[in-house]
């Protein structure tokens, strides 16, 4: 429906549909949301986000085949590296109001504000290696990374958007 009868490109309907699709009206305002923020994305963050989730995804994959645990919730006293206090601390902050957003139907301004992290999504990949040798560490990461794509994918699944 939401490609052939909407319009909707199949990337932008597989992202919403992955973050769940119990209400036609709700996913159809959250695929032109997401479809007005890619229209826009003039400065390229959305795409950063969205190559970030599939990283994100990729490295969730990996530590599940191998066996690897983590939470969806960091400890903050363990992050060790300037980069990931920053991406916790900026997630922190960004997250609830992420969901009052998304609560208030107000897509549009929800991805805006999950797309004003790429700065520390992009610092936080850049400088800070996910599976280091230290299991505690590791899992706190893993940890970190999946409470921030969890938290945001409530209304798509970025690692979803092709990047053109």
């Amino acid at each position: 429906y939401l490609r052939e009868v909407m319009g909707f490109s199949y990337d932008v309907a597989n992202a919403v549909l992955a973050a769940g699709a119990d209400d036609v009206t709700d996913a159809i305002a959250r695929a032109t949301a997401l479809s007005e923020a890619r229209a826009s994305d003039v400065e390229g963050h959305l795409a950063a986000i969205s190559a970030a989730f599939k990283r994100i995804q990729n490295i969730l994959r990996q530590a599940r085949e191998r066996g690897e645990s983590y939470d969806t919730g960091a400890v903050a006293d363990v992050l060790t590296e300037p980069q990931e206090r920053a991406l916790h601390q900026q997630f922190t902050a960004v997250a609830p109001e992420v969901e009052s957003l998304r609560q208030q139907h107000r897509y549009g301004d929800a991805l805006a504000r999950i797309a004003s992290l790429r700065p520390v999504v992009d610092a936080f990949f850049d400088k800070v290696m996910v599976m280091v040798p230290d299991a505690a560490l590791r899992r706190n990461r893993l940890s970190l990374i999946a409470e921030v794509a969890g938290r945001f994918s409530s209304i798509a699944d970025f690692s979803e958007i092709v990047s053109s």
